[in-house]
């Protein structure tokens, strides 16, 4: 497989954009002081991500039945223990992305 370097560059570059607007605000906001009810505010935003990601992916529909993703359950349950053993977002996400990539990896 060849990889032109124009294509090479557009990935380098989408990637660039993408990581950028991701991690300048974590960057940001561990610097400022927030007021405490937006600090408040903020503690659920990882919880509502977390649940409206696992309700997205891991209830499916078919053909008018609810059913479980069994693969994405099997990346669920360790990222779950990240998240409640850690409290860390960035821990979380990223063993997340791990679970996930290693679950369609291998089934």
């Amino acid at each position: 497989m060849n990889l032109n370097l124009s294509i090479l560059l557009i990935i380098l570059g989408g990637a660039i954009v993408t990581f950028i607007p991701r991690v300048i605000p974590f960057i940001v906001i561990r610097n400022i002081g927030l007021p405490k009810i937006v600090v408040k505010w903020l503690s659920y935003i990882p919880i509502c991500i977390f649940a409206a990601l696992i309700v997205d992916s891991f209830i499916i529909q078919d053909h008018s039945l609810l059913s479980i993703d069994w693969r994405v359950l099997t990346a669920i349950v360790p990222t779950l223990i990240i998240a409640l053993w850690t409290k860390s977002l960035s821990v979380t996400v990223i063993v997340g992305i791990v679970s996930m990539a290693t679950v369609r990896f291998l089934f």
